[in-house]
């Protein structure tokens, strides 16, 4: 085996393992999160408004993560990130102490802006292998969050008396403990620096031509629907569990650990089922898992139902990004690969951030069944959207042949 090749599967080894880190940083937020700002908020309204920082903090450092990232380079960004990440945890954990909603919202607001940075290790994996490796890069990497589904969860419960009489203080103060470790594994990462464009590339398309192209658009759409959706669901999930069907904790972390397994299990083949029917295709999947998660949440509410919506909207998110994700970065060229990327990452999350608010609103105002059946409509829509740019994409194919055979020819 070829020293470049063993340098890349140390790099992706190293990535995924650091992926398994903040996803359960993540998990960890996700699973008691909102019961945490339950306990803080003034308004049960707001219990939400945490998670929903987070997120925001990850929409809008979207882009100046990428433009560090592509600035002083991938190893840097990414332990920057997880510095962040360290501090942040830190601060959540004495804002319970000192039982401050501010400061809670503000510190997983941190979270989430170490988590702009952590989206991009799927991005690296991706630039660093030829075309057809892709998919499979992208889901190697993402296979790690199958080991944060197990550790996030299990972990915020477990931990969520460690501090005495502070409640969840002890499960965020694991973030930063987290972190570290992070920071130490990214050490010994070699990653391959930022893609630089050749002077016969030039700049490449500006923002604006890139959004207006149908494999830039389409793509950024699937993934943005697919992330808001996930989203939307996952966040009211723990709460209509625990205060509005009077389930235990344990149940609703349990609920999310599967959720995330789900998320992140199918990683191994999603690259394979790819390469085999086309990302178009395997976004499509995902889009029908989304709808079957929907329909299973609005035939029950025992625990049972919860466990098999969720597990659903994890399979459905995992072929639905990934898959998208894929089509993303082959649709770029080197010169356009920051502005492509950061485009992506300001929708997505942006659209994530304004999910999470309407979650936690629809959930209190309207219901559980109301959070589902918005699900479905949306889901079809993009169903629709993929037909239509698988259509446009094999007529642009088709047209390309034939200009090359002509060209051909007349050689």
């Amino acid at each position: 085996m070829s020293n470049a090749k063993n340098k890349t599967i140390k790099n992706i080894t190293l990535l995924s393992m650091t992926q398994a880190l903040n996803g359960s940083n993540q998990g960890i937020v996700l699973a008691v999160g909102a019961l945490a700002g339950a306990s803080l908020a003034p308004d049960p309204v707001l219990a939400t408004l945490p998670i929903t920082i987070m997120i925001l903090g990850l929409a809008l450092n979207a882009i100046p993560a990428t433009y560090i990232i592509h600035r002083f380079q991938r190893k840097t960004g990414f332990i920057l990130g997880a510095a962040i990440a360290a501090l942040a945890g830190f601060s959540a954990s004495y804002a319970i102490a000192v039982s401050s909603f501010l400061m809670f919202c503000i510190a997983l607001g941190f979270v989430g802006a170490s988590a702009s940075f952590a989206q991009q290790y799927r991005f690296a994996a991706a630039d660093s292998v030829d075309d057809k490796w892709k998919p499979r890069a992208i889901s190697f990497v993402l296979l790690g969050g199958v080991f944060a589904g197990f550790l996030g969860p299990n972990m915020a419960f477990f931990a969520k008396d460690l501090v005495s009489d502070q409640q969840f203080s002890g499960s965020f103060l694991l973030i930063s403990g987290m972190a570290f470790l992070t920071m130490i594994l990214l050490s010994f990462s070699s990653l391959a620096p930022t893609a630089k464009a050749s002077k016969s590339e030039g700049e490449g398309r500006s923002i604006k031509m890139l959004i207006r192209s149908p494999d830039i658009f389409i793509p950024v759409i699937c993934a943005m629907t697919t992330y808001a959706l996930m989203i939307f669901v996952m966040v009211a999930a723990p709460l209509a569990m625990v205060s509005a069907y009077g389930l235990n904790v344990q149940s609703a972390t349990t609920a999310i650990q599967w959720h995330i397994v789900a998320m992140f299990g199918p990683s191994f083949a999603t690259g394979f089922i790819i390469n085999r029917i086309g990302a178009h295709m395997t976004v499509g999947i995902g889009m029908l898992f989304l709808i079957m998660s929907a329909l299973v949440a609005l035939s029950g509410t025992s625990q049972y139902y919860f466990y098999g919506a969720l597990i659903l909207l994890g399979l459905g998110w995992n072929f639905g990004f990934i898959g998208s994700t894929t089509m993303l970065s082959t649709a770029y060229s080197k010169s356009e690969a920051a502005r492509a990327q950061a485009l992506n990452e300001q929708i997505v999350f942006g659209a994530m951030a304004i999910s999470s608010i309407g979650s936690g609103a629809v959930l209190q105002l309207v219901g559980w069944q109301a959070v589902n059946m918005i699900a479905i409509p949306v889901a079809i829509f993009v169903i629709i959207l993929l037909v239509w740019g698988f259509r446009q994409h094999n007529n642009r194919m088709k047209k390309k042949s034939v200009l090359t055979a002509s060209t051909i020819s007349l050689e």
